[in-house]
C-alpha cells in the first residue's frame, strides 16, 4: 500500500491558525467564508473563528465517490448561496484538498460573476491540481486520511437527500 498522509485532530488544531495567518499576512479580509461540503466544513468553521468572519456559508459539491474514484464532473447540490448572498463579497472558499482542482474550479466559477473577489484556502494542495490555491497548509502527492472521514460510517447505506 502506498504511504498516506495522515491528518489528526490535534494537527488540524494547529494548521487552522497557520492558514489563517497566511490570509492575514496577505492582507486579505474576507467577509464570507464559503465551505465546500463535506470535506471543507471543519476548515471553514475554523477559519471563520480564526479570522473573525461571522458570515459563513456552505456549498455541497459531489465529486469523489471513493479512493481515486469520482464522477465525471463535479455536481453542485442545492441549496447553496444565492447570487445575492455573494454579491460584492470578498469570499474565502475553504476545502480540505485541492486534488484535481475540479471541485474548486466549479465553486470558484459559481462565485466569480457575483463576488467582489474569490480566494481559496485548503489544508492540502496537490501538484496536479487545476486550481492553485491562494493559501495552503501543506503540499503533498499522497492520499490523505482526514480525521473526519477515516472512521467507518456508523450507519450503513445511503440516506436520501
Amino acid at each position: 500500500m502506498d504511504e498516506r498522509e495522515v491528518l489528526t485532530w490535534e494537527t488540524f488544531g494547529r494548521c487552522v491558525p497557520e492558514l489563517a495567518g497566511q490570509v492575514v499576512d496577505d492582507g486579505y479580509r474576507p467577509d464570507l467564508v464559503l465551505s465546500v461540503a463535506r470535506g471543507g466544513l471543519a476548515l471553514g468553521m475554523g477559519l471563520g473563528y480564526a479570522l473573525g468572519v461571522k458570515a459563513c456559508a456552505m456549498l455541497n459539491v459531489e465529486f469523489y465517490t471513493g479512493v481515486d474514484a469520482h464522477l465525471d464532473e463535479p455536481v453542485v447540490l442545492s441549496p447553496g448561496p444565492s447570487p445575492a448572498d455573494l454579491a460584492g463579497r470578498r469570499v474565502l472558499v475553504a476545502d480540505d484538498v485541492a486534488d484535481t482542482g475540479r471541485t474548486l474550479a466549479a465553486v470558484r466559477d459559481l462565485c466569480l460573476p457575483h463576488a467582489a473577489e474569490v480566494r481559496v484556502a485548503v489544508l492540502y494542495d496537490k501538484p496536479g491540481s487545476l486550481v492553485r490555491p491562494d493559501y495552503s497548509w501543506r503540499r503533498t502527492d499522497r492520499w490523505i486520511d482526514f480525521p473526519w472521514s477515516s472512521a467507518e460510517a456508523a450507519v450503513s447505506g445511503s440516506v436520501p437527500a
